[in-house]
C-alpha cells in the first residue's frame, strides 16, 4: 500500500503541514522504477491558514510505514540482558567467596550510616518510587502519548510475572549457594527470607526502559535517581543483597527490551515528509519525491524532483538501518581475519562521514559513480546523503546478451581507478552497478567500502567481480575483459582469494544455486533417458549418483574454472588459497559440543546415582571391554558393505569419531553424515559411498528387526509363566507398532519419513547387487551387525549385574532393542534423555528394582556415550589432520 502525503513547501516554512493526506491510487512502487516516472506538485491542492495565502503542496509516493518496527537492537539488549543474569546465577553458584565477602563488607559499614537519614531515605524512596512513573505516565497522557504508557505498564505487569517466578524458583528449586547469595534473613530476628527479586523495583525498571526517556533527560534523572536511592537503603537496611539489586535491575531491564521487541516499538523513523523539509534546510527546492529499492544493508532511499534543477538520488541512514543484520556481520567478523572484513562504524555521525568521504574520494579518483552534493543530519535519530541521480538499470536487471565487453570494460576501469587510490568497494555484486546508456558502468553503493585499504581488501574486490561477471557471462570472457583492462599481474593476484567463503552473500547463494541447477539437469537428462529406454533404472540411478559427485560444489567448479583461465594469462600465479577464515565453523562446533558435554555431564551423571560403593568392578570391567568391542564391530558394519577395501584401524578410528560427532547431532543421523564423509575421502565416489551407508543402514535395520522377534521367541521359551520379561517384548512390540501406524496415518509425518529414507536409500540396490559378488564382505558386514547388538547387550547386561541385579541375556537384549529404539526416535544429540528414560522403564518392566536399573543405566550411559567423547575428539581431529574427514 502506498500514500502520498503532502508536504508544505513555502520558504517560511520548516514543518509538515498538519491535517492533510491524501490515498494514492493503491499501485505498489515498482522494485525497478521507470526512468519517466515522476512525482510532480499537486495542481488544486491548497492549504490555507489564517491570514496567510494558499500554499501548494509536495507529494511523497511511498509504501506507509507500519505503526510498529521490531528494532533489532532491541533483540541485542534482551540477548545481553539474558546472558547478564546467567552469568549472575553462575557468579552466585561458584564465586561463594567472593559473594560472603561482599556482604560482610556492606553489612560491616552499613552500621556507620546513622539510622535517622537510613530512615527518611526508605520513605522518600517508598513513595517517590511510585510517585515519579505515575506522574510521568499523566504527563505523557496529557501530551498524547499514551501508546508508549502503555507498552510501559505491559513491559511492567511482565517483569513482576518474572520477578514471581524467579522467587520461585530460588526459594524451592535453586542449589544453596544461589539461594544464600541472593537471600538472607532481615533484620530484627525474622525467620521469612527476603526476596531474591525486588516485585516493585524490577516493574518500574521496567516501565521506566520501555516508555523510552533518550529525549527526555530530566525525567529518565529524576527515576534513576529514584531507583537507586530505593536500592541503597533496601541495601543499607539489610533486606536485601547486592546481587539480588543486580538480578532486579537486569530482568526490569531484559524484560522491557524483550516486550519491545515482541510487539513492536512506535515507528520513529523519518519519513518522506521529514525528508523534503531537511532537503529546504540544506537550500534544495523539492517539487515531488518517490521511494525508490533499498540500497544494500536497509538504507532507504528516495529518487526527489526539484523545483529547477537535475533530479536528486537522497539516502537515509538511521538507527535501525544500522542495527540491521548484526547478528550476520558479527559472525563475519568472528569467522573472518580482520582484513578481510570492513569494520562497522559505531554511531550515526561516524557512518555519515565514512559514507561521504568514501563518496568523495571516488569522485577525485575518476571512476564513474553518483556525485555527493550534500549532507545533513534529519533530526537525532537520521541523516541524509544527497546524491545526483544516475539513471539506468543495474547489472542483475540486464540480460545476460545485454553484457557487452564494453560494459564490462568501463566497470573493470572505474574498479581500477578506486584502487590506484586504495579504495575498496566491498560490494561489487550485480545490485551496486548500474549501466548507463547501455555501454557506461557507473559503481554505487559505496557505503560499505574502505578508505586507505591493504591488499588484500583490493584483491578480494577483483575476485568478487570476476565470480559476478563469470555467473552470468562465464569465466572465459570475463577473465579477458579483465586481463585487457587491468592487466594480468593484478587478475593474478586475487587468484588465491577466488573463495566461496570471501565472496558475498548474494554471491554464495547463487553459487549454491548453480549447484541445485546442474544437479537437478542431471537427473532430469537420467529419468528422460530411461523412459526412452536407452538406460536401465540402476544405470539412471548410478549415472545420477557420478553427476553428484561431479558438480558436487558447482560454485567451486566454476572458481576452478575460473582459476584456470587465469592460468593461462599467468601461468606463475599462485595456486595456494589465501587463508581468510581464523575460526572455521567446525572449530565452533567442537567448541560448543565440548561444553555442552561437560554441561551435561556434571548435571545427568551423579556419583549418588552411580553408587560406586556398591558396584562390582569385576563386572564393571566386563562392560568396559564390552563397549569397547563395539567399535570395532561396527568398523565391521561399514567395510562389509563398502566393496572397496578400507583400512580397519582407520575404520575403527572413524566409528570412534562418531561418538563425539553424537553431542551435536542425533545418533543416526551424526553417524551417517560421519561415515559418508570418511567414504568420500578414501576415495570412494559421492553416489557410491552414500549408497554403501544406506546399504549398511538397511542391513542394520533389518538386523535388529530379526533379532528383536529371535530374542523376543527364546525369552518367550525362557520364562516359564514369568509375565515380566514377555511384558516387555509385547510392550516393545506395540510400541514399534504403534509407531509405524501413526507415521502412516500423518500424511505430513509420512512424507517427511518416506523422502527421508528414500534419499538415505538411493542407490542401495545397484551397490548391493555388487556386494552380491563378494560374498565375504556381505559376511564381514552381517557380522558386524550382530557382534554390534551382542557387544551393546553384554554391556548393558554386565552393567546390570555390577550393580547386584539378574536378568536373562535374552531378556537384556529384547530391552535394549526396544529401548534404544525408541529412545532413539526422538531426535535428540546422542538420545540424551529419551534412552535413559526408556532404558530404565523398560528395566522395571522386566522385573528388575528401580534402584538397580538407574545406576547400571548411568553406568551403560557413562561406557557407550560419555566416557567415549574425549577419545572421540582426539580421533576425529587426527582424522582431520591426515585428512580422512
Amino acid at each position: 500500500m502506498t500514500g502520498t502525503a503532502g508536504v508544505d513547501v513555502d520558504r517560511g516554512s520548516e514543518g509538515p503541514a498538519t491535517g492533510h493526506s491524501r490515498a494514492a491510487s493503491g499501485k505498489v512502487p515498482s522494485r525497478r522504477p521507470a526512468p519517466q516516472r515522476r512525482v510532480s506538485l499537486i495542481k488544486g491542492e491548497k492549504h490555507v491558514r489564517e491570514g496567510e495565502p494558499g500554499r501548494s503542496m509536495l507529494a511523497v509516493d511511498e509504501p506507509l510505514l507500519a505503526a510498529r518496527a521490531h528494532r533489532p537492537s532491541d533483540l541485542i539488549r534482551f540477548l545481553a540482558g539474558l546472558a547478564g543474569i546467567v552469568a549472575l546465577f553462575l557468579v552466585a553458584r561458584f564465586a561463594i567467596s567472593t559473594t560472603t565477602g561482599l556482604e560482610n563488607d556492606i553489612s560491616v559499614n552499613a552500621h556507620r550510616i546513622p539510622s535517622v537519614m537510613s530512615t527518611i531515605a526508605a520513605l522518600v524512596s517508598s513513595v517517590a518510587v511510585l510517585a515519579v512513573p505515575l506522574a510521568f505516565a499523566v504527563e505523557r497522557l496529557i501530551k498524547r502519548d499514551g501508546l508508549r504508557v502503555a507498552d510501559g505498564v505491559l513491559a511492567s505487569v511482565l517483569s513482576y510475572g518474572v520477578s514471581l517466578g524467579v522467587d520461585w524458583y530460588v526459594a524451592a528449586g535453586a542449589p544453596m549457594a544461589i539461594r544464600d547469595a541472593l537471600t538472607q534473613l532481615p533484620p530484627g530476628g525474622g525467620q521469612t527470607l527476603t526476596d531474591p527479586v525486588h516485585g516493585y523495583l524490577a516493574p518500574v525498571i521496567a516501565y521506566m526502559t520501555a516508555v523510552g526517556m533518550s529525549s527526555r533527560p530530566r525525567w529518565r534523572v529524576a527515576l534513576w535517581v529514584v531507583v537507586v536511592l530505593s536500592g541503597l537503603t533496601e541495601l543499607v537496611s539489610g533486606y536485601t543483597t547486592l546481587l539480588s539489586l543486580i538480578l532486579t535491575v537486569l530482568i526490569g531491564w531484559s524484560v522491557a527490551y524483550g516486550t519491545l521487541y515482541a510487539i513492536g516499538s512506535p515507528n520513529i523513523r523519518p519519513t518522506g515528509q521529514h525528508l523534503l523539509i531537511g532537503l529546504r534546510k540544506v537550500g534544495f527546492a523539492p517539487a515531488g519525491a518517490v521511494r525508490a529499492p533499498d540500497a544494500p544493508g536497509g538504507t532507504r532511499r528516495y529518487y526527489v524532483q526539484q523545483q529547477d534543477g537535475p533530479e536528486l538520488d537522497v539516502h537515509i541512514i538511521d538507527r535501525e538501518q544500522q542495527a540491521s543484520g548484526f547478528f550476520y556481520r558479527a559472525w563475519r567478523r568472528l569467522r573472518l581475519r580482520s582484513v578481510a572484513v570492513r569494520r562497522s562504524p559505531q554511531s550515526l555521525r561516524q557512518a555519515l562521514e565514512q559514507e561521504a568521504l568514501i563518496a568523495y574520494a571516488a569522485a577525485a579518483s575518476g571512476a564513474v559513480s553518483p556525485q555527493l552534493v550534500a549532507t545533513s543530519e534529519l533530526g537525532p535519530d537520521a541523516a541524509i546523503l544527497v546524491y545526483e541521480k544516475i539513471s539506468g538499470p543495474t547489472l542483475d536487471e540486464l540480460a545476460d546478451e545485454e553484457i557487452t565487453d564494453q560494459v564490462m570494460a568501463s566497470l573493470w576501469e572505474s574498479v581500477g581507478a578506486l584502487h590506484e587510490r586504495r579504495i575498496a568497494h566491498r560490494r561489487l555484486t550485480g545490485e551496486s552497478m548500474l549501466v548507463v546508456d547501455g555501454k557506461t558502468g557507473c559503481l554505487v553503493n559505496l557505503s560499505g567500502g574502505d578508505i586507505a585499504a591493504g591488499d588484500l581488501a583490493l584483491r578480494i574486490d577483483v575476485a568478487q567481480l570476476v565470480t559476478t561477471f563469470a555467473l552470468r557471462v562465464g569465466p572465459e570472457r570475463t577473465v579477458a575483459v579483465a586481463n585487457r583492462v587491468l592487466g594480468a599481474d593484478k587478475v593474478a593476484a586475487a587468484l588465491p582469494l577466488l573463495q566461496p567463503v570471501g565472496m558475498s552473500r548474494s554471491t554464495r547463494v547463487d553459487l549454491k544455486r548453480l549447484t541445485k541447477e546442474r544437479k537437478a539437469a542431471a537427473q532430469a537428462l537420467a529419468l528422460e533417458q530411461v523412459a526412452a529406454g536407452e538406460r536401465t533404472q540402476a544405470q539412471a540411478e548410478e549415472d545420477i549418483a557420478a553427476a553428484g559427485e561431479d558438480i558436487a560444489a558447482a560454485g567451486e567448479d566454476l572458481l576452478s574454472r575460473i582459476r584456470g583461465q587465469i592460468l593461462q594469462i599467468a601461468p606463475e600465479a599462485p595456486m595456494a588459497p589465501a587463508k581468510l577464515e581464523r575460526l572455521k565453523p567446525k572449530t565452533l562446533i567442537m567448541v560448543i559440543a565440548l561444553t555442552f558435554a561437560a554441561y551435561l555431564a556434571l548435571t545427568t551423571i551423579q556419583p549418588a546415582q552411580l553408587k560406586l560403593s556398591h558396584m562390582n568392578w569385576v563386572w564393571a570391567a566386563v562392560a568396559l571391554a564390552a563397549a569397547a568391542a563395539s567399535y570395532g564391530a561396527a568398523a565391521m558394519s561399514l567395510t562389509g558393505f563398502v566393496p572397496e577395501r578400507l583400512p580397519f584401524g582407520r575404520t575403527v578410528a572413524a566409528q570412534l569419531a562418531g561418538s563425539f560427532v553424537k553431542l551435536v547431532a542425533p545418533a543416526a543421523i551424526g553417524g551417517i553424515a560421519l561415515n559418508t564423509r570418511y567414504l568420500q575421502k578414501a576415495g570412494i565416489r559421492s553416489g557410491q559411498a552414500v549408497a554403501s551407508v544406506g546399504a549398511s543402514q538397511l542391513a542394520g535395520l533389518g538386523g535388529h528387526l530379526l533379532l528383536l522377534f529371535s530374542f523376543g521367541l527364546i525369552t518367550g521359551t525362557q520364562t516359564s509363566g514369568d509375565l515380566g520379561a514377555s511384558r516387555a517384548v509385547i510392550i516393545g512390540v506395540l510400541t514399534a507398532a504403534v509407531l509405524a501406524l501413526v507415521v502412516a496415518a500423518v500424511a505430513p509425518l509420512r512424507r517427511f519419513v518416506v523422502t527421508r529414507v528414500r534419499s538415505l536409500f538411493f542407490g542401495v540396490v545397484p551397490r548391493m547387487l555388487d556386494l552380491m559378488q563378494t560374498p565375504r564382505k556381505l559376511i564381514t558386514g552381517f557380522g558386524g551387525i550382530l557382534l554390534l547388538t551382542l557387544s551393546f547387550t553384554a554391556c548393558l547386561n554386565a552393567s546390570i549385574q555390577a550393580f547386584g541385579g539378574t536378568l536373562s541375556f535374552s531378556v537384556v537384549a529384547v530391552v535394549f532393542l526396544t529401548a534404544n529404539a525408541a529412545g532413539s526416535a526422538i531426535p535428540t544429540p546422542g538420545g540424551i534423555g529419551p534412552v535413559e528414560i526408556a532404558l530404565i522403564g523398560a528395566l522395571t518392566v522386566a522385573g528388575v528394582s528401580p534402584t538397580v536399573a538407574t545406576p547400571a543405566v548411568f553406568l551403560y550411559r557413562l561406557l557407550t556415550f560419555w566416557l567415549p567423547v574425549l577419545p572421540g575428539w582426539i580421533a576425529y581431529n587426527v582424522l582431520q589432520r591426515k585428512n580422512a574427514l
